[in-house]
């Protein structure tokens, strides 16, 4: 049988194309004024002042853990030592939070996943964390939020023992909308560098993008240069000689910008985000009250406070019956997948191996459905039907 309901699909509103055409025969179709309409729009959203941004999400994880290098005492951060210290990261998750970190050329310890949520285990985390481990990468499984009052816990208990607080970087790649005890993720309360996906798929679209928040104001303005190569792009004119030319270049950068194309389509898909979390939500709920008490299946529970964005629905299907499951609804038209494999196989990272026991045990039983905008009321009575069925 054909696939009938996809994993996922992408959004576009309707509204798009004119806006987009007027750009395109503009003449002016890279990084402008649309690019500013839009941080502004989403500082609002965000609610975070310092909002850029980019051309990807994985160009928001290099530049992040880019930015915290130096030492910054007006945020009491000792700078990161690329030879000697260390960066945790969660081993299931898409490879671009991998490839971001390994891009900076330095060294990172897996993070277990917890059994419970999908996302990372914290007691690994308090485990793992010593005197050399600056750097804490999170992955909000799915869009439901990791523990975040738990984990600034775990931060300060670290703070008050060798003397720094870690950085954390959020890659809410899935969690565009979530909110963590009535607050948006990605906003300024937490301290933390948080990058958003605006990739095709996402809730967000902008065809291909992404969006970085920062804590402060020094983070911020740093990272406005070195998304476009380190230059300032409001001094341009080569000692007041040369309009066209950049003056000195403290600092090289990349060119990880976001364009004005990209940025008209964030505008306008934008306004429906939250009627399109709402229906995630409210296809998250219905499978929760309908398959929490079939045998053979669990689903994975969110913390009290999180508010999740639904990206995924994740399922663990036990007694090793994972791969018949994703052919079983396959073959009745539901997309399937674990979505994102284990990152600590490849052979790109093979010399930070280490053993995993609960990503060993998740992998024979990750599984996610559809749930998006997409899925109707008919159709998610169907997968619960089917899942019914299988088990």
């Amino acid at each position: 049988m054909n696939i009938t309901i996809p994993l996922f699909k992408v959004f576009m509103s309707e509204d798009v194309l004119p806006p987009v055409n007027k750009v395109l025969m503009s003449g002016s179709v890279t990084q402008g004024a649309q690019v500013e309409k839009f941080e502004k729009e989403l500082t609002t959203y965000l609610q975070n002042p310092y909002t850029l941004t980019l051309n990807s999400a994985t160009s928001g994880l290099t530049l992040a853990l880019r930015l915290l290098i130096n030492k910054d005492e007006s945020i009491g951060w000792p700078g990161f030592d690329e030879s000697n210290d260390i960066v945790l990261t969660p081993a299931l998750t898409c490879f671009a939070t991998t490839a971001s970190i390994l891009a900076n050329r330095v060294n990172i310890r897996w993070l277990d996943v917890d059994l419970n949520t999908a996302n990372i285990c914290l007691e690994d985390v308090r485990r793992k964390l010593n005197q050399h481990t600056k750097v804490i990468y999170l992955v909000h499984w799915g869009g439901t939020p990791v523990d975040m009052d738990t984990l600034a816990d775990i931060c300060n208990e670290h703070k008050e023992k060798f003397g720094f607080r870690p950085m954390i970087v959020e890659d809410c790649a899935h969690a565009f909308g979530a909110e963590w005890n009535g607050t948006r993720i990605g906003s300024l309360e937490r301290g933390n560098i948080c990058v958003f996906s605006t990739q095709a798929i996402k809730h967000l679209t902008t065809g291909d993008g992404g969006i970085i928040t920062l804590p402060n104001e020094t983070l911020y303005e740093r990272c406005k240069l070195l998304r476009w190569y380190g230059i300032d792009r409001e001094k341009r004119n080569y000692k007041k000689s040369d309009l066209r030319l950049e003056n000195d270049i403290l600092e090289y950068g990349y060119k990880f910008h976001m364009n004005d194309i990209n940025a008209t389509i964030g505008l306008y898909n934008l306004p429906h985000m939250d009627r399109l979390i709402t229906i995630a939500r409210d296809n998250a709920k219905f499978y929760d009250e309908y398959l929490k008490d079939i045998p053979g299946v669990r689903i994975i529970k969110k913390p009290s406070l999180s508010q999740s964005a639904y990206w995924l629905y994740t399922l663990m299907v036990l007694d090793g019956k994972k791969s018949a499951f994703i052919d079983f609804m396959k073959k009745n038209g539901v997309f399937v997948s674990q979505v994102h494999n284990r990152n600590d196989i490849n052979t790109c990272t093979s010399k930070f191996c280490e053993n995993l026991p609960n990503l060993n045990i998740a992998e024979q039983q990750l599984v996610c459905i559809p749930v998006g905008w997409w899925v109707t009321n008919e159709q998610r009575n169907y997968i619960v039907h089917l899942i019914k069925d299988f088990v």
